[in-house]
């Protein structure tokens, strides 16, 4: 056992408030003692950086424990005028400070009201040691650290020290102009090819796309390949596709065999099927992983061959592992909870691609995740790495099929099936949830009505899928409006709601809002939340299903669940209007009719 010394003021006070165990705490000693002496982290610096423990829940005690002032910038009057005070002091840095302006989350608020010649400073971790270096490059002789909330300072951080590409300024600086000349292509000539790559900077371009999708949010990278040697670049963020950047006068094959290059598993010279490979790079100090997706397409030019080329970024940092923060609400959060709480029986997550569902089953899975159970999983790509479980690894010696048959012989407590795919998986996924494991998995189908009559339509019996399955939950994610310029919709607009299905007294007790639109947002919408529909296996329920001959009547299922207090997706989409969170606009978007 480490021994802990009380004079440790961070530790003790962080295990007297109970925000950490005494386990945790002797694990980060541990982890100190580790630390190079010159630049040894506190605890705290420990605890958030190492064991993902809530920054500001930490630093909060910590300020308050060094006496540092906490600022709350919602109280502040961050206005155009505030902003062009901060950026006075910040523009003209040297690249070195601005580097670590960002990394420590520095910034100069205003003078204090009392005494005029002092530089209030606000940052997410007052104890940081590069603070005195930052502050020597503001001018003034008296300044005060202040501890702000790291969420409100990085708004203001991303807005006055935007982050330099380094790829895309090299691309600039390089000055090449490429221009068409005039001749048409006979063929694709693998030589012609590398000096087009050569002379086009793409290594550059291709990188500094990847910095940007990091630093921009985007879920996904699409290259799409267009007639007249010109390529597109959109970002996908907030489930929108935005163009980024249109690459012209270069050849869709050079930008394609860039891609094939920097990624692993896949053949620059194979252009006549799909392909899946992978990207690791480490971006602002986080290592980040790219899935590459690789199709063939027709192309408008006879002799091209063009591919369409689809990057995911897998940024762990956007993990949930806090099954709290998934944002379920009504029937479905209790529901949830208690299905993923039974010894046995399949939990499946539905929807389309992107609407959530592996963060919901990763948290679902931390949630049961225990060093006395084995936890297998089978996915096909592996996109997050679930600590506490082992995750297998497919490959041409073993396929997805495979790989389930052999978890049946590796004593598993808890499985994860990526997708049900076909009959196999879906018999493999249920003969593991009726011997005993508890399973999850995710199925393709609108709602969670529909994926009990997917399953049937695969050949599955209808007393297997009743007595297998523990929950279906469907899953869809919806833009949440911009808290900056989101504004209350007037009573004189209330009969579109009315119609949609909302009361009056719902409307008076109701603050709705609209999306307007501003810098911070460009559209009046500001990330994305999951709404539910937690389809519950009740003993009626799976007796409706047993009751199934022919065919299962998901219409009479959603009736009957409904009135046992299921919530529809559209009904789950209404909630997030009330609370003020969505618009009208984006729930008819996203769900249909009940």
């Amino acid at each position: 056992m480490t021994y802990f010394d009380i004079s440790d003021k961070i530790g003790y006070t962080l295990l007297s408030k109970g925000i950490i165990d005494f386990e945790t705490l002797e694990k980060a000693i541990k982890v100190r003692e580790t630390d190079d002496g010159k630049y040894k982290r506190n605890l705290g610096q420990i605890l958030v950086n190492e064991f993902q423990l809530d920054h500001d829940l930490i630093f909060r005690e910590v300020a308050s424990l060094y006496a540092f002032r906490e600022v709350r910038l919602n109280e502040e009057n961050v206005d155009e005028g505030r902003v062009k005070f901060i950026r006075k002091f910040v523009e003209g840095m040297p690249d070195s400070v601005r580097d670590l302006m960002i990394k420590t989350k520095v910034l100069p608020l205003r003078f204090d009201e009392k005494q005029s010649d002092k530089l209030i400073l606000i940052t997410a971790d007052p104890t940081d040691r590069n603070i005195p270096t930052i502050a020597r490059h503001f001018g003034v002789k008296k300044y005060e650290i202040c501890y702000t909330r790291v969420k409100d300072i990085q708004g203001l951080v991303d807005q006055l020290l935007p982050r330099k590409n380094e790829f895309l300024k090299m691309l600039e600086e390089s000055g090449i102009q490429l221009e068409e000349d005039g001749q048409r292509d006979d063929g694709l000539n693998e030589e012609e090819l590398e000096a087009e790559i050569n002379k086009s900077a793409l290594i550059n371009l291709i990188e500094g796309a990847l910095v940007e999708a990091v630093r921009k949010d985007a879920s996904d990278i699409h290259i799409i390949p267009k007639r007249g040697r010109r390529s597109e670049f959109h970002f996908r963020i907030d489930g929108d596709l935005r163009l980024w950047h249109v690459q012209e006068n270069t050849m869709p094959e050079a930008i394609a065999a860039v891609v094939k290059d920097r990624s692993k598993n896949i053949d620059r010279f194979e252009r006549e099927t799909t392909q899946d490979g992978f990207i690791e790079r480490n971006i602002d100090g986080h290592n980040i992983r790219f899935r590459v997706s690789i199709m063939p397409i027709v192309a408008t030019e006879f002799m091209h061959k063009h591919e369409s080329i689809v990057i995911r970024v897998l940024d762990d940092r956007k993990v949930i592992t806090d099954i709290e923060k998934l944002g379920l609400t009504g029937p479905a959060k209790d529901n949830f909870y208690k299905a993923i709480s039974q010894p046995q029986g399949i939990v499946i997550l539905t929807g389309p691609t992107g609407s959530g569902k592996s963060t919901t089953l990763i948290a679902a899975l931390h949630q049961v995740i225990d060093p006395t159970v084995n936890v297998l999983t089978v996915e096909d790509p592996v996109e997050y790495i679930i600590h506490g479980a082992r995750q297998l690894k497919l490959g041409h010696k073993m396929s997805f099929e495979q790989a389930l048959r052999g978890i049946l012989r590796h004593d598993p407590d808890i499985v994860l099936v990526g997708e049900m795919r076909d009959k196999i998986t879906a018999e493999t996924a249920i003969k593991l949830a009726n011997t005993g494991h508890l399973t999850f998995s995710t199925l393709h189908t609108n709602d969670a009505p529909s994926a009990v009559a997917r399953l049937f339509k695969m050949g599955i019996e209808p007393f297997l899928i009743a007595y297998a399955i523990n929950i279906i939950v469907a899953q869809r994610l919806l833009r949440t409006l911009c808290n900056n310029c989101k504004k209350p919709i007037k009573e004189k607009e209330w009969d579109v709601y009315l119609k949609f299905g909302f009361t009056e007294q719902e409307m008076k007790e109701s603050t709705i809002f609209e999306p307007v639109g501003c810098k911070k947002c460009g559209g009046g919408y500001k990330g994305r939340a999951a709404i539910h529909e937690a389809l519950l296996f009740t003993k009626e329920i799976k007796q409706s299903i047993i009751n199934a001959k022919s065919d299962i009547d998901e219409n009479a299922i959603r009736d009957l669940a409904t009135k046992q207090g299921m919530w529809t997706l559209r009904r789950s989409g209404m909630e997030r209007i009330k609370r003020g969170e969505t618009s009208l606009e984006e729930v008819i978007a996203t769900t249909v009719e009940d």
